[in-house]
């Protein structure tokens, strides 16, 4: 399975979660035994990552994870364009879920 294409918006100072429903062939992926890793990066090959997403899975055998970013790390983040991945693992194994751009979006209450 090739990862989907999606682009998100994040809203500076605020928090942001994604939940994600993973399908293999029609059918709901049981994710148990799995984990969830997640990261921006100003470019793609950016030496470090500007931010690491908080992954959990919430129901394993329907297949749903939520992704998410506390307001404190979004707040840190410069606005702009930035490259993201979310990736689920075990063991040896990993699959690439979801990539596309991050737009950061300004934050005027402070």
């Amino acid at each position: 399975m090739s990862a989907g294409k999606y682009n998100i918006f994040i809203e500076q100072g605020s928090d942001f979660s994604l939940q994600l429903t993973v399908q293999e062939d029609g059918s709901a992926k049981n994710l148990s035994g799995y984990s969830v890793r997640g990261q921006l990066r100003a470019t793609i090959d950016a030496a470090s990552a500007a931010a690491s997403f908080t992954g959990t899975i919430v129901n394993a055998s329907e297949g749903i994870l939520t992704v998410s970013l506390p307001f404190s790390t979004t707040e840190t983040l410069n606005t702009g364009l930035y490259n993201y991945d979310i990736e689920i693992f075990t063991g040896g194994s990993v699959q690439k879920l979801l990539k596309g751009v991050a737009t950061v979006t300004g934050e005027v209450t402070r």
